[in-house]
């Protein structure tokens, strides 16, 4: 059985907040919504993680419905619950008491066993200035990409 890979990315991420650390979660879906993530019918669009009684949910993540999903189907922006050790959790809530850290998710995709697995990072809000030096750092590497091809 051939499986195509599936790595949805939340490009805005990257753009608006610093990294800091990464995690990898797993993601407690329903039937339907495990089917329409293989066809790869999922966005990360303004989806934002929560930490809530020491469980960590993700939320407005859109999972589109599944075609064939009849009366089953599942609501497509519900909240998901992550899967992640008592460790990591107690490390991302330390991190994430200090002013200005919020938590978002970067990538959505299946591991070698077909699970599905959302990476998500302790992040920094980027100002505005940030975000104009990462714009011309991605263009000045654009333009040596240029030089070096011609």
């Amino acid at each position: 059985m051939s499986q195509q890979t599936i790595n949805i990315k939340n490009k805005r991420a990257t753009f608006d907040y610093e990294l800091l650390e990464t995690f990898t979660a797993g993601i407690v879906l329903t039937g339907t919504e495990i089917k329409s993530i293989r066809l790869g019918k999922a966005s990360l669009v303004d989806t934002f993680c929560m930490l809530e009684k020491g469980e960590m949910w993700v939320r407005n993540m859109n999972i589109s419905e599944y075609f064939y999903g009849s009366y089953n189907n599942h609501a497509a922006r519900r909240d998901r619950k992550l899967l992640l050790n008592k460790k990591e959790l107690k490390k991302i809530e330390r991190m994430v008491k200090e002013t200005g850290y919020t938590i978002v998710p970067t990538r959505l995709f299946l591991n070698d066993r077909g699970l599905a697995k959302l990476n998500i990072a302790v992040a920094r809000g980027k100002k505005q200035y940030d975000k104009r030096q990462s714009l011309r750092e991605k263009d000045d590497k654009r333009q040596m990409d240029r030089a070096m091809k011609h």
